[in-house]
């Protein structure tokens, strides 16, 4: 194989990469907490999209459980997103971990 083709190759993979990071960017992914009570939906590209919260989980004198389920549906969620996003670069990459893709 010449450099030519290598670099024609190298160039489809990131073509590949960018179409994957711009689909996932438009999936949503939800993390929940406290059997759902708290759900926090992100993108696939790990951006927090939107936070619920039902209100019987809301006690004044309790802020720091509900910072909590907070905390953890939202790591939840940003985990979600970035497994599917390195599920999809996988497929590109053939399994080859791309230090800052994701």
């Amino acid at each position: 194989m010449n450099i030519q083709e290598m670099m024609r190759q190298a160039q489809r993979m990131q073509k590949k990469m960018k179409d994957i990071q711009d689909e996932m960017g438009k999936q949503e992914i939800e993390g929940s907490a406290g059997g759902g009570m708290v759900v926090v939906t992100a993108s696939g590209r790990g951006e927090v999209l939107r936070v619920k919260i039902e209100k019987d989980v809301v006690d004044p004198n309790d802020v720091e459980m509900l910072q909590d389920l907070v905390t953890a549906a939202a790591n939840q969620a940003l985990t979600r997103a970035k497994e599917a996003m390195e599920a999809e670069m996988g497929k590109v990459t053939g399994g080859l971990s791309m230090p800052g893709m994701f």
